[in-house]
């Protein structure tokens, strides 16, 4: 499978649920997509594993030395809001 952007692989799972949920497909063909779709989501995973760990933030400890660690959402909830 050539690499899919995550957009594209959301719209089509999507759609895959759509044509899952009216239950007017034949087994074997439902079997189909359905196997795409975990392979799409699992790709998406994936995809969302790696923006996990390139995005970092640079912060200052208490002695005024820089470094890095993981973003997480806990820290836009300590950021001031304007």
């Amino acid at each position: 499978m050539a690499a899919v952007k995550f957009e594209q692989a959301m719209a089509r799972l999507e759609a895959i649920v759509g044509e899952l949920e009216k239950n007017d497909l034949p087994l074997d063909e439902s079997l189909k997509i359905f196997e795409e779709g975990i392979r799409l989501s699992k790709n998406c995973l994936k995809i969302l594993e790696e923006a996990e760990h390139k995005v970092e933030v640079l912060v200052q400890d208490k002695n005024g030395k820089k470094r890095i660690h993981a973003y997480s959402s806990d820290d836009a909830a300590d950021e001031p809001s304007s």
